[in-house]
């Protein structure tokens, strides 16, 4: 008897990528008997290793290219464009990410996303007319104006001067006018948070300490975030809109881009539902499963699309924390399985691949 199982996990963080724990996955699965036939599906929620886990489903070509980094040093980045089609994708992360700025230099009222518009620019130079924008990781919280400004929108101060430096966090609160650039490329915002732009669980206050901002900062750009938001026209309460240092803003504000669930928008790339069609288990997985997941997270909009189809998905994860059984039920997981429980959490961050395919195996074996 035949069994088609799709093998569909995200990164396991620090210890395993999503194109490894898919293969993990596939041959635990195989392992479970002759007509087993296991596809790999590594997917990404919209943050970073998304351009990885697109560029070859998509056909896009991965160029290379130095642009402003997110304290203004030149940096090398990546964004990739594809062969015959409109899309290009650009991670945030590449040019504005946190990983780019040394642990004691971080300090989100000095970092722009300049350096994401300048790849913007040159994705569209190669012709794509639609990028997706991913934007986990970041190091920044200025509203996406360094972005708005690469594109050539035109910010200016109380004296009707031309901002002209890159901006930043600390700087984008001198705004008082803005004038739009004649044409962008239409642009798709990978989210998977639901954070509105100010406020207790604002952009600032939620990811600016994890920046580097201290508390004193925290309120200064939270006001400057409020400041630009009616400066531009935009509603702050929009959720999403504080993802990524409140990045959306000025990208809304342009008329091009637009907020979607990652997951989402990935799956949608990947052909995910069509897949599905003629799947008899998915098997998905992350780092850990808990009440966070239910909002955006890869393993919960896996299962929902599987769902759609009448196909079971099966998490296994690295960790269960709080509310993980909260993600089992119509529509959401049919099962999942902590490794760190069952093989004990020294071994399941040290052998990651090992476990995830013996689990695998146990899970496959049980349903045939």
């Amino acid at each position: 008897m035949t069994m088609r199982v799709l093998c569909a996990p995200d990164s396991f963080k620090e210890t395993l990528s999503a194109a490894d724990a898919a293969a993990a996955l596939a041959a635990g699965a195989e392992q479970a008997g002759a007509g087993v036939i296991a596809q790999r599906v590594p997917v990404a929620d919209g943050g970073e290793g998304t351009l990885d886990i697109l560029a070859p489903t998509m056909d896009a070509v991965v160029h290379a290219a130095t642009v402003t980094g997110p304290r203004g040093q030149p940096v090398a980045a990546r964004y990739a464009v594809q062969r015959a089609g409109p899309n290009a994708i650009v991670e945030l992360a590449e040019a504005s990410g946190l990983a780019l700025v040394p642990v004691d230099d971080r300090d989100p009222t000095r970092t722009t996303t300049y350096g994401t518009g300048e790849l913007i620019v040159r994705a569209a130079g190669a012709g794509a007319t639609r990028v997706l924008l991913t934007i986990g990781g970041s190091a920044t919280c200025d509203g996406g104006a360094g972005i708005a400004q690469a594109l050539g929108a035109r910010f200016f101060d109380d004296r009707g001067g031309v901002l002209t430096e890159p901006l930043a966090g600390g700087t984008i609160g001198r705004i008082r006018h803005a004038e739009r650039p004649p044409r962008v490329p239409e642009l798709r915002l990978a989210c998977d948070v639901d954070n509105p732009l100010c406020g207790p669980r604002g952009a600032a206050a939620v990811y600016g300490p994890q920046k580097g901002a201290t508390p004193e900062q925290v309120e200064r750009l939270d006001a400057a975030l409020a400041t630009l938001a009616g400066v531009l026209g935009v509603d702050p309460n929009t959720p999403g809109l504080g993802a990524a240092g409140g990045v959306g803003l000025a990208l809304t504000w342009l008329g091009a881009a637009r907020l979607e669930r990652g997951i989402d928008l990935v799956l949608e790339m990947l052909g995910f539902a069509e897949r599905c069609r003629d799947a008899d288990l998915v098997l998905t997985g992350e780092g850990r499963l808990d009440r966070q997941s239910l909002h955006g997270k890869a393993c919960l909009g896996i299962a929902a699309v599987a769902a759609t189809h009448g196909v079971p998905t099966i998490a296994i994860v690295g960790a269960a924390g709080e509310g993980a059984d909260e993600c089992v039920g119509d529509g959401r997981l049919s099962g999942y399985v902590s490794l760190s429980e069952r093989y004990g959490r020294e071994r399941a961050m040290s052998e990651t691949a090992a476990v995830l395919a013996e689990a695998a195996r146990e899970v496959v074996s049980g349903r045939r």
